[in-house]
């Protein structure tokens, strides 16, 4: 009896001694997520077929293709969300069972398409939950601070108090973005976060996702705006019927050529004739 008890004792230091560590630091440029040779059905049709993919430190990756291509699926996939039925997915240089879902939610946050809440949560509520994972951790200290830092830079500060479903679909949109700020992880994976916006927030979205790969995160985006996939990201991934078309730098990856066939429909790459900036419109 006395030594079940020893074991229980030591079984509970272990989880509360995992609950108090916190991930290490991760350097500029190390690889954070790793995906090689995934494979992932839906109800028995293959959505993704051997996807290569990796995001490092310091670096915005934006997922685009047409409908249907596996974006998002490929973003669930990476999430932990979606079982892949062939290939590995690593995090943090290991599989991602090898996590518990609190260490997977201190190395990676998740914005998803839909923002449902079945209880009405004040805002600042919503974005506090994302500070959830470092509840008792030394990083818990810190909860104030990054909340109102996610809320100040996702302009969600004038509704705080407000309960979340009253909130306009762009207001509820710039709420869970706060919120996954507010989860201060290295690796941030975002699904279509410009989707339900105006153009300047649009444009604050990609710039915050920007000052966070500056900062020391990896980010990944789902987005279907190519102007702003060229004019924000270190590299483009392009998606095409579940496989990998193109894999590299927008001034490389962003070709009319390549575009205009895997999105089924004429498309034109212009350079600013004053920024240099690549445009991408479709032909009309």
């Amino acid at each position: 009896m006395a030594e079940r008890v020893d074991a229980l004792r030591t079984r509970l230091r272990t989880t509360f001694a995992r609950q108090l560590d916190v991930p290490e630091h991760v350097e500029t440029g190390s690889v954070t997520l790793r995906a090689h040779d995934v494979t992932v059905r839906r109800r028995g049709v293959t959505v993704l077929d051997g996807v290569d993919f990796h995001v490092s430190v310091g670096e915005v990756v934006a997922l685009v293709g047409p409908n249907g291509a596996g974006k998002s699926t490929l973003l669930a996939a990476l999430a932990g969300e979606h079982p892949a039925v062939h290939g590995d997915i690593e995090l943090d240089g290991h599989p991602l069972a090898h996590w518990t879902p609190v260490q997977m939610a201190q190395r990676r946050a998740v914005l998803p398409q839909s923002h449902a809440v079945g209880f009405p949560f004040s805002a600042r509520e919503i974005v506090a939950m994302g500070r959830a994972p470092w509840a008792r951790t030394v990083r818990a200290e810190d909860d104030d601070r990054r909340i109102d830092a996610a809320m100040t830079g996702c302009d969600v500060q004038a509704f705080a108090t407000r309960a979340f479903p009253t909130l306009s679909g762009g207001e509820r949109a710039r709420v869970a973005l706060a919120r996954v700020l507010a989860q201060d992880t290295t690796t941030v994976l975002l699904d279509e976060p410009t989707a339900a916006l105006d153009l300047g927030h649009q444009e604050t979205v990609m710039q915050i996702a920007r000052g966070r790969a500056g900062d020391g995160a990896a980010v990944v985006v789902v987005l279907h705006d190519l102007g702003l996939a060229a004019a924000y990201a270190d590299r483009v991934v392009v998606l095409d019927s579940g496989r990998v078309a193109a894999d590299g730098p927008p001034g490389q990856v962003c070709t009319a050529a390549l575009l205009s066939r895997v999105y089924d429909h004429p498309v034109e790459v212009i350079t600013h004739p004053v920024t240099g900036a690549l445009l991408v419109l479709p032909r009309r």
